[in-house]
C-alpha cells in the first residue's frame, strides 16, 4: 500500500512538473509563434502539443493508482 502512495504522489509531482513546463512554454508563445509562415506549426506549437499529451497521460497514470488503492481498500474493509 505505501508503495503505490509513493507512486501515487510520484505521479501527481510529475503531472505538476510538465504542467508547469506547459505553461512556461506558453507564456513564451511570440505572435510569430501564432501567425505563423505558413509551413504548418510551430516548433513551440508542437512542443506545447507534446508536452500537453504527457500531461494526459500522467494524469491517467495518476488515476489508475488512485483505482487501484481504493480497490484494495475496499477489499480489506
Amino acid at each position: 500500500m505505501w508503495f503505490l502512495a509513493l507512486l501515487l504522489v510520484a505521479a501527481m509531482l510529475a503531472t505538476l512538473f510538465i504542467l508547469i513546463k506547459g505553461l512556461v512554454n506558453m507564456a513564451g508563445t511570440t505572435s510569430q509563434d501564432l501567425e505563423g509562415t505558413g509551413d504548418g506549426p510551430s516548433p513551440r506549437a508542437l512542443k506545447s502539443q507534446k508536452l500537453m499529451q504527457q500531461r494526459i497521460l500522467l494524469q491517467a497514470v495518476a488515476i489508475g493508482i488512485i483505482a487501484l488503492i481504493l480497490m484494495m481498500l475496499s477489499a480489506k474493509g
